[in-house]
């Protein structure tokens, strides 16, 4: 069965440098959590916000709380892929955000991260503030 994306999923394209792969010529499966946050990165960006910015502005971070992945079939050197992301679960402080990584139509790696906003001061949990909240309740 074909995957369809949501209409509001974001994705960006990645291609496989030597850098990624391992001994066998495969991209090394930590990797993959290195793409999926590329991926929300730049969705950030997209969104209007980035990283260093919000940590100066609004003293907010993000942080990686859990994360797993499902490996279906390996991405070798020179692949273009597909890394998406959508939003699963939002609350006022934590994300999950269901990844993807496609080579065309082929999925070769899904998996979930749950993001928690922190104070970055003393790293404790914060709101994630209103209009950040609201881009992220269109990506579900």
């Amino acid at each position: 069965m074909k995957y369809e994306p949501k209409p509001n999923a974001f994705a960006i394209p990645v291609r496989v440098y030597y850098e990624d792969t391992d001994a066998g010529g495969v991209v090394y499966y930590a990797n993959y959590l290195k793409f999926f946050e590329r991926c929300r990165t730049e969705w950030m960006r997209f969104a209007g916000h980035d990283q260093s910015a919000l940590a100066a502005e609004s003293g907010i971070g993000f942080v990686a709380r859990k994360a797993s992945c499902e490996y279906l079939k390996p991405a070798r050197l020179d692949d273009e892929l597909t890394v998406g992301l959508e939003v699963e679960k939002l609350t006022r402080v934590r994300v999950v955000f269901r990844q993807h990584v496609r080579r065309g139509d082929v999925e070769l790696v899904t998996g979930t991260v749950e993001i928690a906003c922190v104070n970055m001061a003393t790293m404790t949990p914060a709101a994630i503030p209103d209009f950040l909240h609201q881009k992220l309740e269109a990506l579900k």
